[in-house]
């Protein structure tokens, strides 16, 4: 099994799909088919069929799941039962190519107040095109309907194009949300242009205001809630509270997905830097590191189409307890790494053939959902 160090040497790749990619040094990719097998003793059983694109899955402490379907339509799927039953409150949607309903995330305030933020693709602004746009509400009591909706950020630039709207949401143990936009298929414009939005990850105060310690807030001209830039479209992101690091995966062109560890002001080099290529096969960049631009933990090439990551933290599966899930949409399996030290140390490939996993979650029961395309919501559950 590889381990990733983070020196300046060149590290060996023996059997894994994962590259690691360091401080100054090209690595050669490896096919993601030699990547190391874990077995798991699990079933995925089909808790709702009828969400087609199923972006996100946020599980709520009675153990009912909301689901956003990407077309835009909120749902919650109560406990134990396999009827989905549509909320109302959302704003206009714009369901365009890749744009739609997207990211989903609970979390409680200092007064202990419950806030659902949302992702989502947004006309305002604009008589034409959309951009994704951040807002919160809280669920009624009895859980049909989105009151005292807020609109926290809205990305400025609308463009008529389908593709990279991002959007994942995570939270840090000091106030802060942190949420994504992609390049809005325009890389030669947004991500390195810190006047614009797109092809960044966003920091605010939970109730929308800017912090004043952002890396651009000074900066003329800036967006100020910009935290990181020259992204491609971060699909993934999970916060590690422990060690208070942000981590994102981002999809590439051809080749050249990233696992990335989010700093503060950092450029990610998009698209100056990639270990990728346009989808035709040609070249549009022969630099894969560059002074001033953040070099990815890890790169996927060929690209595995990476969509959401998951913590696992539930007894039930004591293969999977402790390492972090990343799903891929092109080749349908899943992948679970182990961190230690900032690093990848470990990493196999788990239920190959599952389908395109779109969104993970942990159920307050302990059980891992899985949002596939085409089949709905499955259960992960340990055979006997």
């Amino acid at each position: 099994m590889t381990a990733f160090i983070p020196t300046k040497t060149i590290a060996k790749t023996l059997s894994t799909a994962f590259i690691a990619v360091l401080v100054s040094t090209p690595v050669a990719a490896v096919d993601y088919k030699t990547l190391d097998v874990l077995p798991l003793n699990v079933k995925a059983v089909s808790v709702a069929k009828g969400v087609t694109i199923p972006w996100a899955i946020e599980p709520l402490s009675n153990g009912d799941l909301l689901i956003s379907e990407r077309s835009g339509t909120l749902y919650l799927l109560p406990k134990n039962s396999s009827n989905l039953t549509k909320l109302s409150g959302l704003p206009q949607i714009d369901a365009n190519g890749q744009g739609g309903l997207l990211d989903l995330a609970l979390h409680s305030g200092p007064d202990d107040s419950q806030w659902l933020y949302i992702t989502y693709s947004s006309t305002q602004g604009a008589k034409s095109g959309s951009n994704t746009a951040l807002m919160r509400a809280k669920l009624s009591d009895d859980r049909t309907e989105l009151l005292s909706t807020q609109l926290l950020y809205k990305g400025e630039h609308n463009s008529t194009k389908g593709q990279h709207y991002g959007s994942r949401i995570v939270f840090d143990n000091k106030g802060y949300v942190y949420f994504s936009i992609g390049d809005r298929g325009a890389r030669d414009k947004n991500p390195q242009d810190l006047t614009r939005d797109g092809g960044k990850i966003y920091r605010l105060h939970t109730d929308g205001r800017i912090p004043s310690d952002n890396p651009f807030v000074n900066q003329k001209s800036a967006k100020p809630a910009i935290w990181s830039y020259g992204h491609r479209n971060p699909q993934g992101m999970w916060f590690d509270k422990t060690t208070q690091t942000l981590w994102s995966h981002e999809h590439g062109p051809r080749g050249g997905d990233e696992l990335n560890i989010i700093k503060a002001g950092a450029n990610y080099g998009w698209p100056v830097v990639s270990y990728g290529v346009n989808y035709s096969g040609t070249s549009f960049t022969d630099i894969q590191e560059k002074d001033g631009m953040q070099s990815p933990v890890l790169h996927w090439t060929p690209s595995i189409a990476p969509s959401d990551m998951l913590l696992v933290s539930s007894d039930k599966y004591p293969q999977l307890k402790g390492k972090l899930l990343l799903s891929s949409m092109k080749f349908s399996f899943l992948s679970a790494l182990e961190i230690s030290n900032k690093c990848v140390s470990k990493q196999y490939k788990i239920l190959e053939g599952i389908g395109r996993v779109r969104s993970l979650a942990q159920g307050s029961d302990g059980y891992i959902y899985l949002g596939i395309d085409g089949q709905g919501i499955k259960r992960l559950e340990p055979e006997q």
